[in-house]
């Protein structure tokens, strides 16, 4: 076991950390992104996908963990924003040894970085991390752990587009709104429920077969599409993007019929300008890791002893933040990334910069 690379390159990426991590008898090959530690120790979830090179795994984890700063800062959290991946498939190579290696390489950071569960890793993959390392969240219940934390990621979605109603219509409903769904997997399946209960017709797609099943078996009134393309291009009044980053793109965007974007999927953006491009559109896109923080919001919690209605009602806030965020959007004449970027950065400067006024 060894670490094979190692690197502060703050000047590039802005990152504080990146390490790259190997077992080779495990198969375990793992890269842990760690953008800033201004606020507290970074938290973010393990990414366990088979991605077709190293550069993409390491793109990923650079991106990932740079959303999760801002997340945690305008989640109100006292913690900083990292990310880790393991390049594999999870159905093919996941293991004790190889889950238990990673936790070594998590505790070697003395807790700099919290890690959880994300995309291919589950409750019972942090138990097993967690026989290796103090610096996990995300645990089962029989653990002292919150468990899953995609109720309370589905829950912040939820209230971030009632919020992004709100700003349109006027209501803070979903009722009588038609919400496409891409995805209906961990945070999908739960936030289609919440629509349902709240009046909204849901059009929904997937590309996993059992979740379709799923959706037809469950939710009977779910109207369900080929794939994404179809979705986008359909009478929606919302598109709620909830797999995998780069929903909003060049191909996406100017086919879009939906006047709201509130989603679960992380960097939906795929680059900059998109942003802008979807504001001349009169699209309101309410910023991913602004809605979605209600997952490290659960597992924050569960740091200083888990209390689900607590971590529920710190999810619940997200309707305000934002709300908070798009009147500032319309006060500052920026589209409502750029003013959620500037929200966190400004308490990643004002509250981080506290840590220079020394206790000893």
């Amino acid at each position: 076991m060894g670490v094979f690379a190692s690197t502060d390159d703050p000047v590039s990426t802005g990152h504080e950390q990146v390490v790259f991590c190997q077992d080779k008898q495990s198969g375990l090959k793992a890269i842990i992104g760690i953008y800033s530690t201004a606020l507290g120790p970074a938290l973010g979830g393990t990414r366990f996908y088979p991605y077709a090179t190293e550069a993409d795994a390491l793109a990923d984890v650079l991106d990932l963990s740079r959303g999760m700063a801002y997340k945690n800062a305008l989640a109100n959290l006292d913690l900083g924003g990292g990310k880790a991946v393991i390049w594999g498939d999870p159905e093919q190579i996941k293991s004790e040894a190889l889950l238990r290696a990673y936790g070594r390489f998590v505790e070697s950071l003395n807790g700099r970085y919290y890690t959880a569960c994300d995309v291919g890793t589950y409750v019972a993959d942090m138990d097993v991390i967690a026989r290796e390392t103090r610096y996990v969240t995300g645990r089962s219940v029989e653990h002292g752990g919150a468990g899953d934390s995609s109720i309370l990621t589905a829950w912040g979605v939820f209230q971030g587009m009632r919020a992004a109603a709100e700003h349109v219509w006027g209501s803070p409903t979903l009722a009588g709104r038609r919400v496409g769904v891409a995805g209906l997997g961990k945070v999908g399946k739960y936030l289609t429920a919440h629509l349902l209960d709240d009046g909204a017709e849901v059009v929904a797609t997937d590309v996993n077969p059992r979740a379709l099943e799923w959706a037809r078996a469950t939710h009977p009134q779910v109207i369900l599409v080929d794939d994404t393309a179809a979705l986008v291009a359909s009478d929606i009044d919302v598109y709620a993007p909830c797999a995998l980053g780069g929903a909003l793109n060049d191909e996406t965007v100017p086919v879009l019929r939906a006047k709201v974007v509130t989603g679960a999927a992380n960097n939906q953006l795929a680059h900059s300008g998109i942003e802008k491009v979807l504001a001349d559109r009169g699209i309101l896109y309410t910023p991913d890791y602004v809605v979605n923080a209600g997952g490290v919001i659960q597992v924050a919690d569960e740091i200083e002893g888990f209390n689900f209605e607590r971590a529920k009602l710190r999810a619940t806030r997200i309707f305000d933040t934002t709300r908070q965020i798009l009147q500032l959007a319309d006060d500052e004449g920026v589209p409502p990334a750029v003013a959620a970027d500037r929200l966190a950065e400004r308490r990643m400067a004002e509250v981080g910069r506290l840590r220079a006024i020394h206790l000893r």
